[in-house]
């Protein structure tokens, strides 16, 4: 029997208020610790080229002291491919990333980029580190994910929460079953399929319905609401919620 999704909590913007100001606090450690209590199945934290959040020796904390699984998530440059082989996460997501953009605007370029990304795939699996895409949700990057031998796909949920957040219903509509179909794709190749990106209790409640999703990832969003609920009550809502959009599944 199937189980609800996964929740991985992504503890980046714990760190971005800590370097805001500077010094040591608040610690993202401390928030992963909390957020794995609370339930989380998983931590992502992203460490980026620029560093403006997340930095080596969170990594390198969070590795040494989580219980649950890491979840890195990259650039695919040599610089994070060194730092992934020595840290060893259980998993590797390969993001797009420009120094220009507040957050990550879209999924990875698996079809143009397709023979760039092929040695990064091939050295993080033999270092038995699971790897993951974050794609948008199109037929097309399912199949060069394939074609990479990705095991993991993350679809790009952050148009469809955008145009719900909006009232356009629907352009909500069409985005929800472009990522239904892209969903439906992978798992049919034998991939495991995740989601994030601008989920919120509403739309993580909807897609946790899709029966191909197997993890989501939410990070702004549990990070805001803790600021008025608390962490702990945030995780917990949210796991709620999971659990009941897979409860309609």
């Amino acid at each position: 029997m199937s189980s609800p999704p996964r929740l991985g909590v992504n503890i980046d913007h714990v760190a971005t208020v800590r370097n805001a100001r500077g010094g040591l606090l608040p610690d993202p450690l401390r928030a992963a610790l909390q957020a794995i209590a609370a339930g989380a199945d998983s931590i992502t934290a992203h460490l980026r080229e620029d560093r403006r959040h997340i930095r080596d020796d969170d990594i390198a904390r969070l590795k040494a002291q989580i219980k649950k699984p890491l979840n890195f998530e990259m650039a695919a440059t040599d610089q994070m491919l060194d730092i992934a082989l020595k840290t060893k996460p259980h998993a590797a997501c390969l993001v797009p990333e420009k120094r220009t953009e507040r957050t990550t605007e879209g999924g990875l370029d698996v079809v143009g980029g397709h023979d760039y990304l092929k040695p990064f795939i091939a050295e993080l699996s033999r270092a038995n580190i699971r790897v993951s895409l974050f794609v948008e949700p199109s037929i097309a990057a399912i199949e060069a994910a394939h074609s990479l031998s990705a095991p993991v796909i993350e679809l790009h949920t952050g148009a469809w929460c955008d145009y719900i957040s909006h009232g356009q219903t629907d352009k909500a509509e069409n985005e929800f079953q472009r990522l239904r179909h892209a969903a439906v794709k992978a798992a049919e190749l034998g991939i495991e399929v995740h989601a994030g990106h601008g989920l919120d209790y509403h739309t993580a409640e909807l897609i946790s319905a899709l029966p191909q999703i197997k993890e989501l990832n939410i990070g702004h969003f549990l990070i805001g609401e803790a600021i008025f609920v608390g962490l702990d009550a945030a995780i917990k809502q949210m796991r709620d919620a999971i659990d009941a959009g897979f409860a309609k599944a």
